[in-house]
């Protein structure tokens, strides 16, 4: 069963934090370095993407508890894998073996899972995730020089290209450009996917677009309301969108709602667990989580719920079974006027 099939009959869910669960281990520098990165020039500690190459068998294991509460999407560990972001750790080299290295580790805690419980892997999803980047193209990072920008539209596009080649040759099934904060940043995701499949002359993958609105203003870090968000990457034909990130579930909920009601496509949202304490932390419990996202159900706003940061697997299965009996949000019959 293809994954629009299913997202006609009930809502999925998508699967919580991997940073939130990936803490939990207490890695040291060493645990991040391996075998292979012991000598390396520079702290890589933080580096989550990199234990796609030194711990596999956590990211796998983590990816298994998501699926284990109830997860129909596992979004692979790659947040920050194009080589923009990686500078920082000065492993540009590693981007697209990082991003290969992901989806299979993804792909085999599916087959794993699917097996241990006798179940069909053709329900299960791979999710290729594809943040923002640690550099905008709509906002100058220096104060005093408004029109300076740090990256040109073609150096993202050009990395992002490479990540989505790793993604697709190591075997997801869909790709999913999340928490945008700059629309620009994510229009060259976009153009880099478009370009792959272009290029390998094959169909593209299903393509979700997650943004997130960063205050109670209901505007992105670039301004955009979510309505002109929306509209900005509409063109990409999208198979969800949705926000993410930034709001916990009860401040994102008046957001949710207004994009179920311009949306043409399915509708996601995976809020963080609340808003963070003074600390940093995320104090809300599961059972808080699902509460609200069962009122969203109910309401006919979602077709993809899942959580972001602070989320764990008991959020998800919370989240999940408050949501397993509750119909899914009917696509509009959305008029295209000119005037």
């Amino acid at each position: 069963m293809n994954i629009k099939e299913l997202l006609e009959q009930r809502i999925l869910i998508i699967d919580g934090a991997m940073g939130t669960m990936i803490q939990r281990y207490k890695l040291s520098e060493a645990d991040y370095r391996g075998e292979r990165f012991k000598d390396w020039t520079s702290d890589i500690k933080g580096n989550n993407d990199l234990l796609c190459l030194t711990q596999p068998q956590i990211i796998k294991a983590i990816h298994k508890e998501y699926l284990q509460a109830g997860a129909d999407i596992i979004e692979t560990n790659t947040f920050n894998a194009q080589r923009v972001s990686l500078a920082d750790y000065n492993m540009q080299s590693l981007a697209y073996e990082i991003n290969f290295a992901a989806a299979r580790i993804a792909r085999a805690a599916i087959e794993e899972y699917t097996i241990d419980n006798g179940l069909s892997t053709m329900d299960k999803f791979v999710a290729g995730a594809i943040g923002p980047m640690n550099k905008t193209l709509s906002l100058s990072p220096d104060v005093n020089n408004p029109g300076y920008r740090a990256l040109t539209f073609d150096e993202a596009m050009e990395a992002y290209y490479e990540q989505v080649k790793g993604l697709v040759e190591g075997g997801v099934d869909l790709l999913l450009i999340e928490t945008i904060f700059d629309t620009l940043n994510a229009k060259a995701a976009i153009f880099a996917i478009k370009k792959y499949f272009r290029d390998v002359n094959k169909k593209s993958l299903p393509i979700m677009i997650s943004g997130t609105i960063t205050d109670a203003s209901g505007r992105t870090l670039s301004g955009q309301t979510l309505e002109a968000f929306y509209n900005s990457v509409a063109h990409a034909k999208p198979l969800s969108i949705g926000l993410n990130c930034a709001l916990g579930a009860k401040e994102m909920r008046p957001h949710i709602e207004e994009l179920s009601q311009i949306a043409s496509c399915y509708v996601s949202a995976y809020p963080n667990a609340g808003l963070p304490n003074a600390m940093g932390e995320y104090d809300e419990q599961p059972h808080e989580t699902a509460h609200f996202i069962e009122d969203w159900a109910k309401e006919g706003f979602v077709n993809i719920v899942g959580g972001c940061c602070g989320t764990t697997p008991d959020h998800i299965k919370a989240i999940a079974q408050k949501v397993k009996n509750i119909q899914t949000r009917k696509l509009p019959v959305v008029e295209e006027v000119l005037i």
